[in-house]
């Protein structure tokens, strides 16, 4: 399931979504299944451009939407929010999917994937974080040895 946040949509694919919608709109009226399916495309994109542009129209339709569908926007809601690394917001998304409907092991499974991406995408801040203070420190070691002679 980690691949879920790896997987990426194919260039064909995601222009047909995009063809679709775009003839829609230029008639004056998009359907929810051209829109949800072009989002659905955007949000697995390797362009962060794109997920975000997805994750607008995802909110448009679920504000949009009182039915059904909206467990389907707030997973690829989520989806979207943790590609882009906003684990905390991906992480709401999937308690409002689990509030609605509490024992769907994809979103249970997503939401593990998520916790398990903030905690390792934390640890490399950190050692960053790390490294770039022992270099600094060297820097000035060095500088001050140099100084001294």
């Amino acid at each position: 399931m980690e691949d879920v946040l790896d997987e990426t949509v194919s260039s064909e694919e995601l222009m047909r979504f995009e063809r679709v919608y775009h003839e829609e709109l230029y008639k004056g009226s998009v359907t929810t299944d051209s829109q949800f399916n072009y989002a659905w495309c955007l949000v697995r994109s390797k362009y962060q451009a794109d997920i975000r542009k997805g994750i607008i129209f995802l909110e448009e339709l679920y504000n949009d939407d009182k039915g059904n569908g909206r467990r389907d926007y707030l997973y690829y809601l989520a989806l979207g929010n943790a590609r882009l690394k906003e684990y905390r917001k991906a992480l709401e998304y999937c308690r409002a999917f689990l509030n609605l409907e509490p024992s769907n092991n994809q979103v249970q499974t997503l939401e593990t994937v998520i916790k398990k991406r903030m905690e390792r995408d934390g640890m490399m801040g950190i050692a960053l974080a790390g490294s770039a203070i022992l270099a600094v420190g060297g820097l000035i070691g060095l500088g001050f040895a140099l100084a001294k002679k």
